[in-house]
């Protein structure tokens, strides 16, 4: 079953991403682990990590900058919760969260999501730094003081 709390999403997004059909947009509530009228979470399609979790507007738009207030908070309210859940499943160090917003950032699906990661003690060498490493050439910004 698609999502049916905006029925004519699936033709807003076609006609939002021109050639290809947004797969946000086109989730089937089995995939669903956390929702809000506003918002969804489920679990990566390509995990990074065990417990890869994906928030994502239920309303295809393309930057979080154009999120509405109401589901920007949505999207922090998921974000809590899919947090708990993964931290008594899991038990994870710490989480990295992102967001790729743009196709210069890495956003290959045009429809803004949230990406929270969790992290383990471990599976990185060295993980100072953090989401500087997008950019290696300015990650390591504690040498060059």
């Amino acid at each position: 079953m698609v999502f049916t709390a905006v029925p004519a999403l699936r033709q807003i997004c076609r006609t939002a991403t021109n050639t290809m059909t947004c797969p946000f947009c086109t989730l089937t509530e089995s995939r669903v682990r956390f929702q809000t009228s506003l918002a969804v979470g489920v679990d990566d399609a390509f995990p990074v990590s065990p417990g890869h979790t994906l928030i994502v507007p239920r309303r295809h738009v393309r930057s979080y900058f154009e999120l509405s207030p109401l589901e920007r908070e949505a999207v922090n309210e998921l974000l809590d919760q899919a947090q708990r859940d993964l931290s008594e499943r899991l038990r994870p160090d710490a989480y990295t969260i992102g967001i790729n917003d743009g196709p210069a950032a890495g956003q290959s699906i045009p429809h803004v999501h949230v990406h929270l990661i969790p992290r383990y003690r471990g599976d990185r060498e060295n993980p100072r730094g953090g989401v500087r490493w997008v950019l290696p050439d300015k990650a390591d910004y504690w040498s060059r003081r």
